[in-house]
């Protein structure tokens, strides 16, 4: 898996195998290693977050902190995504 970034023992990354067609820009968040249990965070056009499910469970108070890291990190993450996957839409 791509990582993007890590914030302590958080890994900020994208899956390698997204379904077809391409979903929007989004990114995974798991403490330590990617698991197929990660929390899954939208990125919007505006460079905002949007949360879609937080499987891992990552703390509230740590899940807003990680998502105040990628809205800064935002245009960094999204020319990532294009350079990884060779479009982009967005959710909102």
């Amino acid at each position: 898996m791509p990582q993007i970034f890590r914030l302590g023992s958080y890994w900020v990354y994208f899956w390698t195998n997204e379904n077809k067609p391409l979903e929007p820009v989004h990114v995974h968040v798991s403490e330590g290693n990617p698991t197929a249990n990660s929390t899954k965070i939208w990125i919007t056009k505006s460079g905002k977050c949007y949360l879609c499910h937080n499987k891992s469970k990552i703390p509230e108070r740590t899940l807003i902190n990680i998502m105040r890291m990628i809205e800064a990190r935002s245009a960094e993450i999204i020319q990532k995504w294009y350079d990884y996957f060779g479009d982009i839409k967005y959710f909102c």
